[in-house]
């Protein structure tokens, strides 16, 4: 999978920045919001903009096509749909922003779950003249799967319905009904015309009678779901458990620092400071934090996402692939995974195949025991006993690990609640998973419970564990 990136640069190194996905149905006009925002925003690079104005004047266009501004790839531009993750970085004088803009088709369904993995805010467009769809349903199945904080509802096109309020309160009244069941928290429905600019950056003039604010304020006013601090967020969640995934043991030898070890790395979510109680995962030993080294000097206090080297009390073994958690909220360590997960190669999943698992900076061997569940996306229900999951499905999975591992739930941590599946052969990524259950509302099925471990067994020669 490609990905693009382009950085027009930053108008303010101290304004927040905000990671969001855009979702919709091909033809929704995903790619002509993202142009919008770009465009009236004064985002886009001269040049970029000239380079679109010549390619749409080559298709007989008269008007610059701005959805050619996120479609970079050339089968992407010659096809008109947007056939991977394209990344855009941009910035207004209130927040910095990285959006995803994933592809609409079914096929595509781990580009979606690639680019909303990491997003704070998933926009779901949907064609006013057509409502709610299926592929709008397997949107908002997959922003509750993946626990993202905050879903916009952008009821696009409204110019193609004479910006009617009728029909857009009844697309906002079934599609909030329907993320209820998902588990999704708040829904923020917008009526908007990617192609003529209303409700995107600027006020309609021609929707008098919605008063909220317009796509880029509502992304520029979203509360941060990251604590700068470790404190409450500032929607008022919680900061979320305290992790430190260990990547490299710093231990230089020399004779200014004869006995200096430390642990780099960066912390994935929560605060550390000097003289807390922790515990170093797996394996469970215990010490202080006896100093915090940020930047080449030493510091008090860190926080997620900053990168840091921690001084222990104690010379107790800590190695790359550990992670350091307070000592009294510490996540269990297992042998034994129930997570769901979504295929991304090719190749199946099956029941018995040898994996890698790899969660933060550890990597481990393993094996599928089982497949209780696909997930069929289109009415929320549980497929028993698939046996495989091929490209694009998600199911729940059981996994045996050769060693322990130290994962939180999804629910409770994105960062450290999530793996990768890779194929050992090669080392390409099969699935990725998240751990424990799958969505909070009552409008998915529950899945059924685990069966006995699969005909792969942990009996395979040389992975005997």
């Amino acid at each position: 999978m490609t990905s693009t990136t382009e950085q027009p640069g930053a108008r303010s190194s101290t304004t927040t920045l905000l990671r969001f996905a855009t979702a919709g149905s091909v033809d929704d006009g995903k790619s002509t919001l993202v142009g919008r925002l770009l465009h009236d925003s004064k985002s886009v690079l001269v040049d970029q903009l000239e380079a679109v104005r010549e390619f749409s004047h080559g298709r007989g266009q008269e008007a610059p096509d701005l959805a050619l501004l996120t479609d970079g790839l050339r089968a992407e531009r010659e096809q008109g749909i947007t056939i991977d993750v394209a990344y855009r970085y941009f910035a207004t004088p209130r927040r910095r922003f990285i959006l995803a803009d994933t592809p609409g088709h079914v096929q595509y369904t781990r580009n979606m779950v690639t680019g909303a993995s990491t997003a704070e805010l998933t926009v779901i467009l949907v064609d006013a003249r057509n409502g709610v769809v299926e592929q709008t349903r397997r949107h908002a199945a997959l922003a509750a799967l993946l626990r993202v904080p905050h879903v916009v509802l952008a009821v696009n096109k409204m110019d193609l319905v004479g910006f009617a309020r009728p029909v857009f309160a009844a697309i906002a009244e079934e599609f909030t009904a329907y993320a209820t069941k998902l588990g999704v928290p708040a829904v923020t429905a917008i009526p908007i015309s990617a192609l003529t600019g209303d409700n995107v950056v600027e006020p309609s003039a021609a929707m008098d009678w919605y008063g909220g604010p317009t796509v880029l304020e509502h992304l520029e006013a979203v509360p941060e779901s990251r604590p700068p601090a470790g404190g409450p967020c500032a929607d008022g969640g919680p900061a979320g458990p305290t992790r430190f995934p260990v990547q490299y043991v710093i231990r230089p030898q020399t004779a200014e620092h004869p006995d200096y070890r430390g642990y780099a790395g960066q912390i994935a979510a929560g605060v550390l400071r000097v003289g807390e109680e922790i515990a170093v995962l797996p394996a469970g030993r215990t010490s202080k934090v006896a100093g915090i080294d940020l930047l080449g000097r030493s510091v008090e206090v860190a926080w997620a996402p900053q990168s840091v080297t921690l001084l222990l009390e104690d010379d107790i073994d800590v190695s790359r692939g550990d992670i350091i958690v307070p000592a009294d909220d510490a996540p269990v360590a297992t042998r034994n995974v129930e997570a769901t997960v979504c295929q991304v190669a090719d190749s199946p999943l099956t029941v018995g195949r040898r994996v890698l698992l790899k969660h933060t900076t550890r990597t481990v061997k393993a094996i599928v025991e089982d497949i209780p569940s696909r997930l069929t996306l289109d009415d929320l229900t549980q497929h028993p006993a698939p046996e495989r999951l091929v490209a694009n499905d998600i199911g729940r999975v059981v996994i045996r690990t050769a060693e322990p591992v130290a994962l939180d739930s999804y629910a409770r941590s994105r960062r450290t609640g999530s793996f990768l599946l890779i194929d050992p052969a090669d080392g390409a990524t099969l699935a990725a998973g998240m751990a424990g259950d799958a969505f909070t509302g009552s409008g998915a099925a529950d899945a059924p419970a685990p069966g006995a471990p699969g005909p792969g067994g942990a009996a395979d020669e040389g992975w005997d564990f």
